[in-house]
Protein backbone atom coordinates (compact mmCIF):
# COMPACT_ATOMS: atom_id res chain seq x y z
CA UNK A 1 0.00 0.00 0.00
CA UNK A 2 1.33 3.41 -1.02
CA UNK A 3 0.92 6.37 1.30
CA UNK A 4 1.76 10.01 0.59
CA UNK A 5 2.55 12.03 3.72
CA UNK A 6 3.46 15.62 4.36
CA UNK A 7 5.20 17.00 7.46
CA UNK A 8 5.13 13.62 9.28
CA UNK A 9 7.57 14.96 11.87
CA UNK A 10 5.14 17.75 12.84
CA UNK A 11 3.21 15.77 15.43
CA UNK A 12 2.11 19.09 16.92
CA UNK A 13 -0.13 19.60 13.89
CA UNK A 14 -3.56 17.99 13.40
CA UNK A 15 -3.83 15.12 10.91
CA UNK A 16 -5.83 15.15 7.70
CA UNK A 17 -6.56 11.72 6.22
CA UNK A 18 -7.59 10.98 2.63
CA UNK A 19 -8.57 7.30 3.05
CA UNK A 20 -9.70 6.73 -0.53
CA UNK A 21 -8.87 8.47 -3.79
CA UNK A 22 -9.33 8.12 -7.53
CA UNK A 23 -5.94 7.46 -9.16
CA UNK A 24 -6.20 10.41 -11.51
CA UNK A 25 -6.85 12.76 -8.57
CA UNK A 26 -3.55 12.10 -6.82
CA UNK A 27 -1.56 14.62 -8.85
CA UNK A 28 -4.04 17.53 -8.50
CA UNK A 29 -4.36 16.74 -4.79
CA UNK A 30 -0.62 16.84 -4.16
CA UNK A 31 -0.38 20.15 -6.03
CA UNK A 32 -2.69 21.77 -3.42
CA UNK A 33 -0.92 20.54 -0.30
CA UNK A 34 1.12 23.71 0.13
CA UNK A 35 -2.14 25.28 1.30
CA UNK A 36 -1.84 23.14 4.45
CA UNK A 37 1.82 23.85 5.21
CA UNK A 38 2.24 24.52 8.94
CA UNK A 39 -1.52 23.99 9.33
CA UNK A 40 -2.01 20.22 9.11
CA UNK A 41 -0.19 17.01 8.37
CA UNK A 42 -1.62 15.07 5.41
CA UNK A 43 -1.84 11.33 4.84
CA UNK A 44 -3.16 10.16 1.44
CA UNK A 45 -3.84 6.46 0.88
CA UNK A 46 -3.44 5.89 -2.84
CA UNK A 47 -4.78 2.32 -2.94
CA UNK A 48 -8.55 2.63 -3.48
CA UNK A 49 -10.95 0.80 -1.17
CA UNK A 50 -14.63 0.82 -0.24
CA UNK A 51 -14.23 -1.60 2.67
CA UNK A 52 -15.65 0.12 5.74
CA UNK A 53 -13.22 -1.42 8.23
CA UNK A 54 -10.27 -0.36 6.09
CA UNK A 55 -11.62 3.16 5.69
CA UNK A 56 -12.12 3.50 9.45
CA UNK A 57 -8.60 2.20 10.07
CA UNK A 58 -7.22 4.79 7.65
CA UNK A 59 -9.01 7.53 9.60
CA UNK A 60 -7.32 6.57 12.88
CA UNK A 61 -6.05 9.61 14.79
CA UNK A 62 -7.25 12.00 12.07
CA UNK A 63 -8.98 15.21 13.08
CA UNK A 64 -10.11 15.84 9.49
CA UNK A 65 -11.09 13.52 6.64
CA UNK A 66 -11.56 14.15 2.94
CA UNK A 67 -14.36 11.95 1.59
CA UNK A 68 -13.89 10.86 -2.01
CA UNK A 69 -16.01 8.13 -3.57
CA UNK A 70 -17.38 6.48 -0.43
CA UNK A 71 -20.36 6.91 1.88
CA UNK A 72 -19.87 7.73 5.55
CA UNK A 73 -22.50 5.41 7.00
CA UNK A 74 -24.01 6.11 10.39
CA UNK A 75 -22.12 3.10 11.73
CA UNK A 76 -18.85 4.50 10.37
CA UNK A 77 -19.66 7.89 11.84
CA UNK A 78 -20.16 6.31 15.27
CA UNK A 79 -16.73 4.68 15.02
CA UNK A 80 -14.79 7.86 14.16
CA UNK A 81 -16.76 10.65 15.83
CA UNK A 82 -14.54 10.57 18.92
CA UNK A 83 -11.65 12.08 16.95
CA UNK A 84 -12.85 13.35 13.54
CA UNK A 85 -13.84 17.02 13.75
CA UNK A 86 -14.32 17.88 10.08
CA UNK A 87 -15.34 16.03 6.90
CA UNK A 88 -14.66 17.64 3.53
CA UNK A 89 -16.76 15.94 0.86
CA UNK A 90 -15.45 15.89 -2.69
CA UNK A 91 -18.73 16.80 -4.34
CA UNK A 92 -21.77 19.02 -4.06
CA UNK A 93 -24.59 16.67 -3.04
CA UNK A 94 -23.18 15.75 0.35
CA UNK A 95 -26.52 14.87 1.96
CA UNK A 96 -26.60 11.44 0.30
CA UNK A 97 -23.06 10.64 1.48
CA UNK A 98 -22.87 11.99 5.04
CA UNK A 99 -25.64 12.34 7.63
CA UNK A 100 -25.74 16.12 8.07
CA UNK A 101 -28.08 16.03 11.06
CA UNK A 102 -26.00 13.46 12.95
CA UNK A 103 -22.74 15.33 12.28
CA UNK A 104 -24.30 18.59 13.40
CA UNK A 105 -25.49 16.96 16.63
CA UNK A 106 -21.92 15.72 17.25
CA UNK A 107 -20.38 19.10 16.50
CA UNK A 108 -18.57 17.80 13.40
CA UNK A 109 -18.21 20.23 10.53
CA UNK A 110 -19.09 19.01 7.03
CA UNK A 111 -17.96 20.90 3.93
CA UNK A 112 -18.65 20.32 0.26
CA UNK A 113 -17.52 21.83 -3.03
CA UNK A 114 -19.54 24.04 -5.36
CA UNK A 115 -19.60 24.70 -9.10
CA UNK A 116 -16.54 22.54 -9.53
CA UNK A 117 -17.75 20.35 -12.38
CA UNK A 118 -20.70 22.03 -14.06
CA UNK A 119 -19.24 21.48 -17.50
CA UNK A 120 -18.14 17.91 -16.81
CA UNK A 121 -21.54 16.80 -15.47
CA UNK A 122 -23.44 18.60 -18.22
CA UNK A 123 -21.27 17.01 -20.91
CA UNK A 124 -21.83 13.57 -19.37
CA UNK A 125 -25.59 14.12 -19.34
CA UNK A 126 -25.43 15.00 -23.03
CA UNK A 127 -23.19 11.97 -23.68
CA UNK A 128 -25.89 9.74 -22.17
CA UNK A 129 -28.51 11.46 -24.34
CA UNK A 130 -26.36 10.94 -27.43
CA UNK A 131 -25.80 7.26 -26.65
CA UNK A 132 -29.53 6.68 -26.24
CA UNK A 133 -30.27 8.66 -29.41
CA UNK A 134 -27.58 7.16 -31.66
CA UNK A 135 -26.37 3.98 -29.89
CA UNK A 136 -22.75 4.51 -30.91
CA UNK A 137 -21.39 2.62 -27.90
CA UNK A 138 -23.62 -0.38 -28.49
CA UNK A 139 -22.79 -0.48 -32.19
CA UNK A 140 -19.07 -0.13 -31.43
CA UNK A 141 -19.24 -3.13 -29.08
CA UNK A 142 -21.06 -5.14 -31.75
CA UNK A 143 -18.54 -4.18 -34.43
CA UNK A 144 -15.65 -5.38 -32.27
CA UNK A 145 -17.32 -8.75 -31.93
CA UNK A 146 -17.91 -9.03 -35.66
CA UNK A 147 -20.63 -8.40 -38.21
CA UNK A 148 -22.12 -5.31 -39.79
CA UNK A 149 -25.41 -4.55 -38.05
CA UNK A 150 -26.49 -0.93 -37.74
CA UNK A 151 -29.28 0.72 -35.78
CA UNK A 152 -31.60 3.60 -36.52
CA UNK A 153 -30.96 6.80 -34.60
CA UNK A 154 -32.99 9.69 -33.28
CA UNK A 155 -32.27 13.23 -34.46
CA UNK A 156 -32.06 15.79 -31.67
CA UNK A 157 -32.79 18.79 -33.86
CA UNK A 158 -36.21 20.28 -33.09
CA UNK A 159 -36.70 17.90 -30.17
CA UNK A 160 -37.83 19.26 -26.81
CA UNK A 161 -35.64 18.81 -23.72
CA UNK A 162 -37.10 19.37 -20.25
CA UNK A 163 -34.64 20.36 -17.53
CA UNK A 164 -35.58 19.73 -13.91
CA UNK A 165 -33.10 21.92 -12.08
CA UNK A 166 -31.74 25.03 -13.77
CA UNK A 167 -28.64 25.94 -11.80
CA UNK A 168 -25.13 25.91 -13.22
CA UNK A 169 -25.31 22.38 -14.63
CA UNK A 170 -28.83 22.70 -16.01
CA UNK A 171 -27.93 25.97 -17.72
CA UNK A 172 -24.81 24.38 -19.22
CA UNK A 173 -26.95 21.55 -20.65
CA UNK A 174 -29.33 24.16 -22.06
CA UNK A 175 -26.48 25.90 -23.88
CA UNK A 176 -25.41 22.61 -25.46
CA UNK A 177 -29.01 21.73 -26.33
CA UNK A 178 -29.42 25.05 -28.12
CA UNK A 179 -26.44 24.11 -30.28
CA UNK A 180 -28.35 21.02 -31.40
CA UNK A 181 -31.36 23.15 -32.28
CA UNK A 182 -33.49 21.82 -29.42
CA UNK A 183 -36.39 23.52 -27.67
CA UNK A 184 -35.90 24.00 -23.93
CA UNK A 185 -38.47 23.63 -21.18
CA UNK A 186 -37.59 24.15 -17.50
CA UNK A 187 -39.49 23.27 -14.35
CA UNK A 188 -40.61 26.56 -12.84
CA UNK A 189 -38.94 26.30 -9.44
CA UNK A 190 -36.26 28.69 -8.12
CA UNK A 191 -35.43 29.93 -11.60
CA UNK A 192 -32.93 32.60 -12.57
CA UNK A 193 -35.12 34.82 -14.74
CA UNK A 194 -32.16 36.25 -16.65
CA UNK A 195 -30.83 32.77 -17.48
CA UNK A 196 -34.29 31.68 -18.62
CA UNK A 197 -34.43 34.70 -20.93
CA UNK A 198 -30.87 34.36 -22.23
CA UNK A 199 -31.25 30.65 -23.00
CA UNK A 200 -34.72 31.06 -24.51
CA UNK A 201 -36.17 28.53 -22.11
CA UNK A 202 -39.88 28.14 -21.37
CA UNK A 203 -40.89 27.66 -17.71
CA UNK A 204 -43.56 25.05 -16.95
CA UNK A 205 -45.23 25.07 -13.54
CA UNK A 206 -46.52 21.50 -13.39
CA UNK A 207 -43.97 18.71 -13.54
CA UNK A 208 -46.46 16.25 -15.01
CA UNK A 209 -47.13 18.65 -17.88
CA UNK A 210 -43.38 19.21 -18.26
CA UNK A 211 -42.77 15.48 -18.67
CA UNK A 212 -45.70 15.10 -21.04
CA UNK A 213 -44.34 17.74 -23.40
CA UNK A 214 -40.74 16.49 -23.44
CA UNK A 215 -38.85 14.22 -25.81
CA UNK A 216 -35.93 14.22 -23.36
CA UNK A 217 -35.93 14.83 -19.58
CA UNK A 218 -32.68 15.61 -17.76
CA UNK A 219 -32.48 15.97 -13.97
CA UNK A 220 -30.18 18.52 -12.33
CA UNK A 221 -31.72 19.01 -8.89
CA UNK A 222 -29.63 19.11 -5.72
CA UNK A 223 -30.66 16.68 -2.99
CA UNK A 224 -32.30 18.75 -0.27
CA UNK A 225 -35.06 17.97 2.24
CA UNK A 226 -37.66 19.47 -0.11
CA UNK A 227 -36.35 17.72 -3.25
CA UNK A 228 -36.06 14.18 -1.85
CA UNK A 229 -38.67 12.09 -3.68
CA UNK A 230 -40.03 15.16 -5.47
CA UNK A 231 -40.38 13.16 -8.70
CA UNK A 232 -43.13 10.58 -8.14
CA UNK A 233 -44.43 7.56 -10.00
CA UNK A 234 -47.49 9.61 -10.97
CA UNK A 235 -45.28 12.19 -12.66
CA UNK A 236 -43.24 9.51 -14.42
CA UNK A 237 -46.50 8.16 -15.84
CA UNK A 238 -46.70 11.37 -17.89
CA UNK A 239 -43.58 10.44 -19.88
CA UNK A 240 -44.55 9.68 -23.47
CA UNK A 241 -43.39 6.47 -25.21
CA UNK A 242 -39.94 7.02 -26.69
CA UNK A 243 -38.89 9.61 -24.10
CA UNK A 244 -35.23 9.67 -23.07
CA UNK A 245 -34.81 10.15 -19.30
CA UNK A 246 -31.40 11.12 -17.87
CA UNK A 247 -30.28 11.47 -14.26
CA UNK A 248 -26.82 12.75 -13.38
CA UNK A 249 -28.06 14.51 -10.21
CA UNK A 250 -29.09 12.24 -7.31
CA UNK A 251 -31.23 9.11 -7.39
CA UNK A 252 -32.95 10.17 -4.18
CA UNK A 253 -34.83 13.02 -5.89
CA UNK A 254 -37.02 10.27 -7.37
CA UNK A 255 -39.54 8.30 -5.33
CA UNK A 256 -37.84 5.00 -4.36
CA UNK A 257 -38.52 2.27 -6.91
CA UNK A 258 -40.60 4.51 -9.17
CA UNK A 259 -38.10 4.88 -12.01
CA UNK A 260 -37.24 1.18 -12.15
CA UNK A 261 -40.93 0.32 -12.35
CA UNK A 262 -41.46 2.87 -15.13
CA UNK A 263 -38.47 1.60 -17.10
CA UNK A 264 -39.60 -2.01 -16.82
CA UNK A 265 -42.54 -1.19 -19.08
CA UNK A 266 -39.96 -0.85 -21.87
CA UNK A 267 -41.49 2.13 -23.70
CA UNK A 268 -38.96 4.76 -22.55
CA UNK A 269 -35.18 4.71 -22.24
CA UNK A 270 -32.86 6.11 -19.59
CA UNK A 271 -29.26 7.11 -19.00
CA UNK A 272 -28.35 6.88 -15.32
CA UNK A 273 -25.17 7.87 -13.50
CA UNK A 274 -26.58 7.88 -9.94
CA UNK A 275 -28.34 5.21 -7.91
CA UNK A 276 -30.15 4.70 -4.62
CA UNK A 277 -27.42 2.25 -3.53
CA UNK A 278 -23.84 2.79 -4.66
CA UNK A 279 -22.00 0.79 -5.81
CA UNK A 280 -25.01 -0.56 -7.71
CA UNK A 281 -25.56 -4.20 -6.61
CA UNK A 282 -24.81 -6.78 -9.27
CA UNK A 283 -28.35 -8.14 -9.01
CA UNK A 284 -30.09 -4.77 -9.28
CA UNK A 285 -32.92 -5.05 -11.85
CA UNK A 286 -31.63 -1.97 -13.70
CA UNK A 287 -28.66 -4.02 -14.91
CA UNK A 288 -30.98 -6.36 -16.81
CA UNK A 289 -32.89 -3.68 -18.72
CA UNK A 290 -31.83 -3.25 -22.38
CA UNK A 291 -33.39 0.21 -22.54
CA UNK A 292 -31.04 1.65 -19.92
CA UNK A 293 -27.48 2.97 -20.23
CA UNK A 294 -25.62 2.86 -16.91
CA UNK A 295 -22.43 4.58 -15.79
CA UNK A 296 -20.90 4.27 -12.28
CA UNK A 297 -21.34 7.83 -10.92
CA UNK A 298 -18.55 9.28 -13.03
CA UNK A 299 -20.18 12.38 -14.54
CA UNK A 300 -17.95 14.61 -12.41
CA UNK A 301 -14.71 12.87 -13.32
CA UNK A 302 -12.76 15.16 -15.66
CA UNK A 303 -9.45 16.96 -15.30
CA UNK A 304 -10.83 20.48 -14.87
CA UNK A 305 -13.27 19.25 -12.23
CA UNK A 306 -10.47 17.47 -10.36
CA UNK A 307 -8.45 20.68 -10.13
CA UNK A 308 -11.33 22.73 -8.73
CA UNK A 309 -12.54 19.97 -6.40
CA UNK A 310 -9.17 19.23 -4.85
CA UNK A 311 -8.43 22.90 -4.28
CA UNK A 312 -11.80 23.50 -2.62
CA UNK A 313 -11.64 20.54 -0.22
CA UNK A 314 -8.10 21.52 0.76
CA UNK A 315 -9.22 25.12 1.33
CA UNK A 316 -12.11 23.93 3.50
CA UNK A 317 -9.74 21.93 5.72
CA UNK A 318 -7.30 24.85 5.98
CA UNK A 319 -10.19 27.13 6.90
CA UNK A 320 -11.39 24.76 9.62
CA UNK A 321 -8.00 24.51 11.30
CA UNK A 322 -7.45 28.28 11.13
CA UNK A 323 -10.81 29.15 12.65
CA UNK A 324 -12.45 30.26 9.43
CA UNK A 325 -15.40 29.04 7.36
CA UNK A 326 -15.38 27.77 3.78
CA UNK A 327 -18.15 25.81 1.99
CA UNK A 328 -19.75 24.64 5.25
CA UNK A 329 -22.72 22.38 4.44
CA UNK A 330 -24.15 21.61 7.89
Amino acid sequence: MSIIETQPERTDLPLLSVPNIVDSMVEPFTSTLDLLHDIARVRIYTEPTLDEDTLVERMDDAQAVIVIGFHVSDAMLDRVSDHVECFAFGGTGVASYINLIATRERGIRVCNVVHYGNGAVAEHAVALIMELARRTGRMDAAMHIGGWHGEDGISLENKTIALVGFGGIGQHVARIARGFGMHILVWNSHLDAQAVHDLEATPVDDMGELFERADIVSLHLPLLPDTAGVITSEQLDHLQPGTIFVNTARAEVIEPGALTSRLQRGDISAGLDVFDVEPLPDDDPLRALPNVVLTPHVAWRAEAAYESLTKQVTQSIAAYFTGESFNVAN
